[in-house]
């Protein structure tokens, strides 16, 4: 393996995502081209077409690098199999990264895919196994239209508030947000 030219490579692609997410905070995914790209990252475009297809495609490596980001906020509860609703990471992660996260609500792909998942089998208890899809849809449209909201006021109240925003909706269910805080 040529250590040197696996640097250039990320390099590369840290630099293509740098110019696309820059171009994206004042123009449509449709309105940038590969060349702007290329010519602002000051690269050629075989360099861009030997690591994806196409804008989407740049847009897609994307959305996967925080979709797996945000897995990995929570990879030990995945292994595990317990789900702490511990929103906290979440909202920390957010913070530090903003502009990603801006990126990924311009890109319209919290309507396809989601960050947020939710814990079916505590709601099946908590709503007596009713209407668990509407509950579901609820909490997760009302997170993501709050991360949106305070994305939008550049994270202006702390993880923190967030969080005890969230857990205020929540009364009653404290289930939901039993974790210890251990960040």
């Amino acid at each position: 393996m040529n250590i040197p030219n696996n640097k250039r490579k990320k390099d590369s692609i840290e630099r293509i995502e740098k110019v696309f997410i820059e171009l994206l905070q004042t123009k449509a995914l449709n309105e940038i081209s590969v060349s702007e790209i290329c010519k602002r990252a000051a690269l050629n475009r075989t360099t861009f077409y030997a690591n994806y297809t196409d804008i989407y495609g740049l847009a897609d490596a994307l959305r996967d690098k925080l979709e797996l980001a945000v897995s990995d906020l929570y990879r030990d509860e995945i292994t595990q199999g317990f789900n702490s609703n511990n929103y906290l990471k979440l909202f920390r992660h957010i913070k530090e990264n903003k502009l990603f996260y801006q990126t990924y609500f311009k890109l319209g792909y919290d309507n396809k895919y989601r960050i947020i998942s939710y814990d079916t089998g505590l709601a099946q208890t908590h709503f007596q196994n009713k209407f668990i899809e509407y509950h579901m849809e609820f909490f997760k449209a009302g997170i993501t239209q709050i991360i949106k909201l305070w994305l939008k006021s550049d994270c202006k109240e702390s993880p923190e508030q967030l969080f005890e925003i969230i857990k205020s909706e929540y009364q009653g269910r404290e289930a939901f947000f039993n974790y210890p805080d251990t960040e």
